[in-house]
């Protein structure tokens, strides 16, 4: 039986350990997030991983 396109991705997500989140943001946040990554040249998931990271480290000292 043929898999649809969702249930691919579903198993192409889960093989790579990642799950899409969607959370609401400010505009200006938004706008933040995308010239961080044009600045950058990463992708926008990238730049938030990364600040996540930043921040959990300085939560911890």
């Amino acid at each position: 039986m043929a898999q649809s396109i969702s249930d691919i991705q579903k198993k192409s997500d889960e093989k790579r350990g990642v799950k899409v989140k969607g959370i609401k943001l400010h505009m200006n946040v938004i706008e933040l997030l995308e010239r961080l990554a044009n600045e950058t040249g990463e992708s926008q998931a990238v730049v938030v991983t990364k600040a996540l990271q930043m921040y959990a480290e300085n939560l911890s000292k």
